[in-house]
């Protein structure tokens, strides 16, 4: 069923009793040609571009709680292009274009808001990296303006231009980013995939792989055991237990990263703002809502809730950068688990073990990535060859000494 502003007129006044399901509930088969253990974002993107550019249908993926119950529903929405090496940035661009046709592409909602993201300097040092990262920008592609302090006060004259410590210089500004509906883009590539044949398996959780002379073959999980010619896991801050049950180890760790929304509030934040002398950054919601966050917690932890510290010292970077804030009250909180590759950047690559493929230590950048991840996934499950903007994220690039160290985008060592 498509949606439309004419069968949304026709069901208000038919009683809405024509609305479908937005995908199925299937039993799950005995066997299938691709498994795709993870029913986030970066997993159900997968499923519907093998269904829709690869004509490969016979998928399933496999989900251990709901549809959005992961990281893609527990971030704050910001998606950009705004990165600056080789390995990265062709790739976020590549992203940014699928964000920008993604609503008709699965003829599904997801709010995407191109309202621009902001990157504040504080120093000469930190301008003129910005004009390098800004120029790498261009050179890929993507759109990139740098602004000095004038131009910052004009789109934000709420900040803090009189705080001493902290200076506002200028600001590196994309206008093409912005934010999307997260849970709703887990929704449209569910409806998506869906209707191209894709079987999605909620309450399914793998508990094991199936091997055959050290070829995955398979996997066992809560439903039953499931065959499939290809395994690929993209599970986020799960990818170290969940590829331990294959025999492998990841150079990853998990890390809970909290989220905050304030109450609704008249509109203040024309896009996203990111501080620069800290780790905050902040946009405002459809409902009115200030939607914040900083660093990771520090320590390695499976739980989806954060710790005081964390919170106090996010919000100090916010009353640093624009005091107004300040007695706006906390709505809600929540905590995703980020899987932390060790030079900051992402793996979408084939493991040692035959049939076996790998999708994560996606970092700060998870989100922003779903339409290219799922893209240069497919893929690589489609043809068994890397995508051209994704062969740099090899598994075996600290082996190789080819890491992608994109500074002040990924990890932090300091709090690994």
């Amino acid at each position: 069923m498509r949606y439309s502003a004419l069968k949304i007129l026709k069901e208000g006044l038919s009683g809405n009793k024509g609305w479908k399901p937005a995908w199925r509930e299937p039993e799950p088969k005995t066997e299938y040609d691709v498994v795709i253990v993870g029913g986030g974002g970066h997993g159900l993107a997968t499923a519907h571009y093998l269904a829709k550019e690869h004509n490969i249908t016979n998928v399933a993926v496999l989900e251990k709680g709901w549809v959005g119950s992961g990281n893609v529903g527990r971030n704050t929405t910001i998606v950009r292009s705004n990165y600056l090496l080789p390995g990265n940035q062709p790739f976020y661009e590549l992203s940014m274009k699928l964000w920008e046709g993604l609503e008709q592409d699965f003829n599904y909602n997801a709010m995407v808001s191109q309202r621009g993201v902001l990157n504040l300097c504080h120093s000469d040092a930190q301008r003129d990296a910005y004009i390098r990262r800004g120029n790498g920008m261009r050179m890929s592609g993507a759109d990139a303006v740098l602004l000095d302090e004038a131009g910052v006060k004009e789109m934000c004259p709420f900040l803090n231009f009189d705080n001493a410590r902290f200076p506002i210089k200028g600001g590196l500004w994309q206008p093409r980013g912005g934010t999307v509906r997260h849970d709703a883009v887990a929704w449209g590539y569910a409806r998506g995939a869906d209707s191209r044949g894709v079987d999605i398996l909620q309450q399914c959780e793998v508990t094991g792989f199936q091997m055959d002379n050290g070829t995955c073959v398979g996997v066992y999980t809560s439903r039953g055991s499931i065959k499939a010619k290809k395994v690929a896991v993209c599970v986020a801050g799960s990818s170290s237990r969940v590829m331990e049950k294959a025999g492998l180890r990841l150079p990853i760790e998990s890390h809970v990263l909290q989220a905050f929304v304030s109450e609704g509030l008249k509109p203040v934040i024309p896009g996203v703002v990111t501080f620069g002398a800290g780790h905050f950054y902040i946009s405002q919601s459809d409902k009115g809502g200030l939607v914040f966050g900083g660093d990771i917690d520090g320590y390695n932890s499976y739980a989806q809730r954060g710790n005081l510290p964390v919170v106090e010292d996010v919000c100090e970077g916010g009353m640093a950068v624009m005091p107004m804030i300040g007695r706006a009250r906390l709505l809600r909180m929540w905590g995703g688990i980020m899987d932390m590759s060790m030079d900051g950047s992402p793996f979408i690559d084939k493991t040692d073990v035959p049939g076996l493929y790998f999708n994560g230590g996606w970092c700060y950048g998870g989100f922003k990535a779903t339409p290219a991840s799922g893209w240069c996934y497919a893929h690589l499950l489609a043809t068994d060859t890397p995508h051209e903007v994704a062969t740099a994220m090899r598994l075996d690039r600290f082996m190789t000494g080819r890491m992608i160290d994109e500074k002040g985008m990924g990890a932090q060592p300091n709090l690994h």
